[in-house]
């Protein structure tokens, strides 16, 4: 459920502020409303502790040696800043000597100095690249030595003066350096920075201790963020926010203790008030997935986290739809209960997602998509024939079968369609708002919708002046009373309703493709069975002699990307259809802000 919250404005004499805000930090209730920007150089050094840690987590895993702080950690820190930043200089003076070194190496290893010594001496060299013919083509007093063919073309050094521009010509620029010595130098770069990496390798047990400065950084941005931004007015210090209601007791002791004056009241339609979601022991393996997506309902929007899960299960179930996989999914769930020893909420949500593909699976038929499962008297036991992979074991209908799964699909979408109306009746009954007969209209649509979309896709016999006499009627009362609001006239909200006809037609439309849309999780189903299938037929034939082992390649490999696609599958259109279509005819948007208290970290 959607905790209800209170908007408050805490108190206190201005000389007292840096205490009050203490104070309620440490209480660690408030979701304060405002901050200020942050201070530069404290989220500077932040940014540095967090490279440094990074650095740390590259490292090989290390039993953590006991945190330090102070001036211990100070020195730790500067010691492997100046070990990162050197070893990114070296490594880009590596790069850069690199790069010269293959220039040169074409005109051979040779010192440069001797080069120079020569200058001294009164004899000057600049060296050139010639292409073919132009050396037949210097003039006589033109002084040269040819040195070497270079990539098809001549090597020459003349003495004296330069070339005249005349001649096409690429002039090399003597380095300071030769090979040999660039070699030299980059192994000496080379040796220092496996220095370097040795002491970061040691220095990873101590990636606890950046843990630690890292919360208190940030706890002293937050602080000076929250205490820039708290109002001042006739030398007092004015803190905004809002805390959850069950969260009131607390509040006022602590406030009666540190004597802070406070104002409590409902929020305003129009405040940011945040979402705090209070999961229950089943709801709460939802948190995992809400979180991954990030995803957070508006203050006054449904908590739908039971009807998130009951609908996934399902959904993941029809999308897998393999028993074998289901079970592969169990072993991993009951893998990571033992490795950690305890269940968490992933741990709890993969046992009910496996189970339930295992039940689905069972119920038509599918064991890694082996028609020979239904050989085994057992495993044909558990089908119902009506929905069955493998029909003509039942004495049934390919065609009629398919069309029990689609039928089972539209209904699935109808009932999560409808649920979203009646939620909404409900809702806004409590509300004393008359908007509610548009939500009943609204479910009249999507059930006449489901008996439509049973006649177009599996051909059902149905009333369709009736169904479309429905939908006809209904798009009327949404019109009428789905602008209605609590304290409006009647003729104000037939107003405003006629004003959004067409939005509501288009709704209308909408309402049609949301039910349609459950069609998704027959054809993804298919599909995963379909290539299950392939690879089996695939492997089938190596599956003796010499070839077993590239057989059982085969169904590994095979079966293995088809759960991975299955399970990209359940993200694209399992979770959509609660996101989108469920929730879209809730009118939820999603766009809560989270709950975050002030409080410590550290």
């Amino acid at each position: 459920m959607i905790e209800k919250m209170k908007k408050i404005i805490v108190v206190a004499p201005q000389d007292r502020k840096t205490e009050m805000i203490s104070g309620i930090r440490d209480l660690g209730v408030i979701h304060v409303s405002e901050t200020a920007a942050p201070n530069t150089e404290l989220t500077d050094r932040l940014s540095q502790l967090n490279r440094i840690k990074a650095v740390l987590s590259e490292q090989p895993k290390v039993e953590q040696k006991k945190v330090v702080t102070g001036k211990s950690f100070e020195a730790l820190h500067e010691k492997l800043v100046s070990a990162v930043d050197e070893k990114k200089s070296l490594s880009d003076e590596i790069t850069k000597m690199e790069i010269l070194r293959d220039q040169i190496s074409k005109w051979g290893d040779f010192d440069p100095s001797d080069i120079k010594n020569l200058e001294e001496n009164g004899l000057s060299f600049n060296f050139y690249l010639l292409g073919d013919g132009v050396v037949e083509g210097l003039p006589e007093d033109c002084k040269y030595i040819v040195l070497k063919d270079i990539e098809k073309k001549t090597a020459i050094a003349v003495l004296g003066d330069e070339l005249p521009s005349q001649f096409a010509s690429f002039k090399f620029i003597l380095p300071e350096k030769g090979v040999s010595q660039i070699e030299a130098e980059v192994a000496s770069k080379r040796k220092r920075i496996s220095q370097i990496d040795e002491l970061l390798k040691t220095s990873a047990s101590m990636i606890s201790s950046y843990d630690k400065e890292i919360a208190v950084v940030t706890d002293e941005i937050v602080f000076n963020s929250v205490s820039d931004a708290t109002a001042s007015e006739e030398g007092l210090s004015l803190l905004t926010g809002f805390m959850p209601e069950s969260d009131l007791d607390g509040f006022k002791n602590a406030a009666k203790k540190n004597c802070w004056a406070y104002a409590l009241d409902d929020p305003a339609e129009d405040d940011p008030v945040p979402t705090k979601v209070r999961y229950n022991k089943v709801t709460k393996m939802m948190k995992p997935l809400f979180d991954m997506l990030g995803t957070v309902p508006g203050y006054r929007e449904y908590d739908i986290s039971m009807w998130f899960l009951l609908f996934l299960s399902l959904f993941f179930a029809m999308i897998i739809g393999d028993a074998a996989y289901g079970l592969i999914f169990l072993g991993l769930s009951i893998g990571l209960h033992i490795k950690a020893k305890k269940v968490s909420n992933l741990n709890m949500f993969l046992y009910v997602m496996s189970i339930a593909t295992v039940i689905w699976g069972s119920l038509t038929g599918t064991w890694f998509g082996s028609e020979a499962a239904m050989h085994i008297p057992f495993l044909r036991m558990l089908v119902i024939p009506s929905i069955a992979n493998y029909p003509q074991y039942f004495m049934v209908d390919s065609t009629a079968a398919q069309n029990h799964v689609m039928k089972f699909c539209f209904s699935v979408g109808a009932i999560q369609l409808s649920l979203a109306c009646l939620m909404n009746v409900v809702r806004k009954w409590k509300q004393k708002s008359i908007a509610f007969v548009a939500d009943f209209a609204w479910l009249a649509m999507i059930i006449s919708i489901y008996f439509l979309a049973l006649m177009l896709v599996i051909g059902a016999s149905i009333n369709l002046k009736l169904v479309f006499a429905i939908i006809g009627g209904g798009l009327v009362l949404v019109v009428l009373f789905g602008s209605q609001e609590p304290g409006q006239s009647f003729g104000k909200g037939i107003k405003a309703g006629l004003g959004g006809a067409f939005t509501t037609f288009l709704d209308t439309i909408s309402a049609f493709g949301n039910v349609m849309s459950y069609i998704r999780l027959f054809a993804v189903g298919m599909a995963s069975l379909a290539i299950a299938q392939s690879f089996n037929g695939m492997a089938s034939p190596m599956l003796k002699g010499w070839a077993f082992p590239v057989g059982v390649i085969i169904l590994v490999i095979g079966h293995g990307l088809n759960i991975i696609m299955g399970m990209l599958s359940v993200v694209v259109h399992g979770v959509r259809l609660n996101l989108l279509e469920f929730s879209g005819q809730l009118g939820m948007e999603w766009a809560g802000i989270p709950y975050e208290p002030f409080k410590k970290n550290s």
